[in-house]
């Protein structure tokens, strides 16, 4: 199977299940390997204020995630995009972890991280 990198936004339409039919699909297939995530969408997935039962399923999803930290390669592929795009950090650092490690985003964010050299993306609401 193709790795993904799965942005924070997909993560939560996957909990609040309003992903359409073929998109849930996806997602399970994609999760059900072993889900990958930039250290970015950790922090944030983690400051989500929500109920406790939802709380808890966000917390088994990171901990059964790979976790991607800013490396050197995601460092200089940061530096590369922020030069050529005007994108926020945190953006800039999720699409460079995808590059640096060969994974396509999937997110449902697709204006923001348009016309990335080398970025594929896959949005889950048009599958």
């Amino acid at each position: 199977m193709e790795q993904y990198l799965i942005d924070t936004n997909v993560i939560s339409d996957y909990f609040s299940a309003s992903l359409p039919a073929s998109g849930l699909e996806f997602m399970d297939a994609v999760i059900n390997e072993t889900p990958n995530v930039s250290v970015i969408t950790q922090i944030e997935l983690l400051c989500w204020k929500t109920e406790t039962v939802k709380e808890q399923m966000v917390n088994d999803f990171v901990g059964d995630s790979v976790i991607f930290n800013i490396s050197p390669d995601v460092i200089a592929q940061c530096v590369k995009i922020r030069r050529n795009k005007k994108i926020k950090t945190p953006d800039a650092i999720i699409a460079a972890t995808a590059i640096a490690h060969g994974f396509t985003l999937i997110t449902n964010n697709e204006k923001d991280f348009t016309n990335i050299p080398g970025l594929e993306i896959v949005n889950p609401f048009r599958l």
